[in-house]
């Protein structure tokens, strides 16, 4: 989400890194006329890496992004019935009260971790695959190979809708957001900048994970794409339209969200006030209507002295309200998506509905990421003659879904949601910095910035201005070390890396440290990735070196 805190470090990212890299990687394919690996290894064998390590970030993504749609179309079902499953807490086995974890935690927190997820208390209880979310996740697979069962290419065709659809559910969200009761709460909440954020390191850290994931920067998608374009077309004017596009859908989506997060927001302060005066009205035996929510702190401050016995045995049953509180707690990621806004949608009029909208359109972002993270893996194997003279196009494409959704039922068993957080936290952030470095340092002083301004002007007969030239050689490589020192010394800092895991026994979650295991398997993920571009050019290196070796004249 973006909000005030966020909004400055989010615009700036996107004028010194999101429009220069996007413009950049567009050129790069359109140029080339070739996928991830195929077209860095055009601008030098020993970048051949470059595109490998792109390839594993989309295959690694791939494989737990997935794992949303399948969460997705488990709401989406549950979205008729009436009332909301998530609305209300089933009751307990002997039918005398409601199930004791869900009372201690909300409805909403109760279908996701315990009927969604069926979630462990840790990471290490790994639990057996749920077959409910595994059918949901087979279906998601089954789709995104329907999708691209033609190849790269038929994708286009589906993006149109998938990428539209939402629009028409977000304006139909925003008409209604705006509508409910406290929104204006939310969207103050919002554009309400907190200056002391800028100087947080973490801010600029998450704004350019935001502009990298929200583009696509990194993972090889838009040079797999651009390779398609005629070589005439305007790839500058598309990146600018596409960044402003993008930014601007961000900025329209977070208004409906926070507007709606705004009647929640309210709906729970006043829900709280309600209670606080219920109790206290009834324990001091107040008249019905006195004490209101203007009055309430004025009458608590009287209770307290003119009955100060009495009010210390209320005192730990009166909750603290705060509305400032309720908007603080904003959550992201997979919190936001199925607990936040299943709690608004409940308390709307017509729920299903509103439900039933909202999922679809999740569902419809989602698959719509999929085809640009599969298309990112299809087009480097397609355009290798090894594998595709012997493989069809149907074949390599039914290959990659069955191998990520096999992989992917490790996030269907009850520690899945754990693993989802690891990959979710790990598999890209920091790969994606030292892609996009690489891919700027490469153009700019491997191939040769003058080189390859020749090449855009033979392309697209426009002349290079000197903020695209100023951005790639200087500005965003600098920004962009910047950004992975401050990533890695955050985690230096922090410690232990630790994570949130669901106590049932208190309804909340605590924090845990991960074991070893599990910290070895997140020093794998980044490795995997990263160090694809140094090994490649080392293999490179000693394999041309051999060559050279066999050639030489004997004498």
């Amino acid at each position: 989400m973006i909000k005030g805190s966020f909004l400055v470090p989010y615009i700036v990212m996107l004028i010194v890194e999101g429009m220069p890299l996007l413009y950049l990687e567009l050129a790069v394919g359109q140029r080339m006329r070739q996928g991830s690996i195929g077209a860095w290894r055009t601008i030098s064998p020993y970048l051949s890496g470059v595109g490998v390590a792109s390839v594993v970030v989309s295959f690694f993504l791939s494989m737990y992004y997935n794992v949303i749609n399948a969460w997705a179309f488990w709401y989406l079902f549950h979205s008729f019935q009436d009332p909301l499953p998530w609305s209300v807490c089933p009751v307990n086995g002997n039918r005398t009260g409601y199930d004791e974890e869900c009372e201690k935690a909300t409805s909403t927190q109760y279908f996701w971790y315990r009927k969604t997820l069926n979630i462990s208390p840790s990471i290490q209880e790994n639990g057996a695959v749920q077959w409910e979310p595994a059918l949901c996740l087979i279906l998601a697979w089954l789709l995104v190979y329907l999708c691209i069962l033609r190849g790269t290419e038929s994708t286009g065709k589906v993006v149109y809708f998938t990428a539209s659809l939402p629009y028409c559910v977000l304006l139909i969200y925003l008409i209604r957001g705006l509508t409910l009761h406290g929104a204006t709460n939310g969207l103050a909440y919002m554009f309400t900048p907190k200056m002391e954020q800028l100087a947080n390191p973490k801010a600029w850290i998450n704004a350019a994970t935001q502009i990298f994931f929200s583009l696509g920067l990194g993972f090889g998608s838009l040079i797999a794409f651009a390779s398609y374009n005629e070589p005439s077309n305007d790839c500058q004017k598309h990146a600018i339209i596409v960044s402003l596009l993008n930014s601007s859908t961000s900025i329209f989506a977070s208004v409906v969200t926070f507007s709606i997060y705004g009647f929640k927001a309210t709906f729970n302060y006043e829900s709280c006030l309600n209670k606080v005066i219920l109790l206290l009205t009834n324990s001091f035996d107040l008249e019905d209507g006195f004490l209101t929510a203007s009055n309430l702190e004025q009458v608590k401050g009287y209770l307290a002295s003119a009955y100060p016995s009495k009010y210390n045995e209320v005192f730990p049953q009166i909750k603290n309200c705060s509305l400032e509180s309720e908007l603080d707690t904003a959550v992201q990621g997979t919190g936001l998506a199925f607990i936040v806004y299943t709690e608004a949608i409940k308390n709307m009029e017509v729920s299903q509905l509103w439900s039933v909208l909202y999922f679809f359109m999740l569902l419809m972002l989602g698959i719509g990421s999929m085809l640009g993270n599969t298309a990112a893996i299809l087009t480097p194997l397609t355009d290798s003659k090894a594998i595709s003279s012997y493989l069809p196009k149907e074949a390599i494409s039914g290959l990659v879904c069955f191998i990520n959704c096999a992989i992917g039922m490790v996030f269907t068993t009850e520690a899945g949601n754990y693993w989802f957080d690891i990959f979710n936290d790990y598999a890209a952030t920091l790969s994606l910095l030292l892609i996009v470095l690489v891919e700027t340092v490469a153009v700019c002083y491997l191939y040769g910035l003058r080189r390859f301004e020749s090449d855009l002007r033979a392309m697209t007969g426009r002349k290079l201005n000197w903020y695209w030239k100023a951005m790639w050689a200087g500005v965003s490589p600098l920004l962009i070390v910047s950004l992975f020192v401050f990533y890695l010394s955050d985690y230096i800092m922090t410690g232990t890396l630790r994570y949130q895991a669901w106590d049932a026994s208190q309804g909340q979650l605590v924090t845990k440290d991960y074991p070893p295991y599990a910290l070895a398997i997140i020093g794998l993920l980044v490795a995997s990735s990263t160090m694809c571009i140094p090994l490649v050019a080392l293999g490179t290196f000693i394999t041309r070196r051999l060559k050279r070796g066999d050639t030489a004249p004997r004498a």
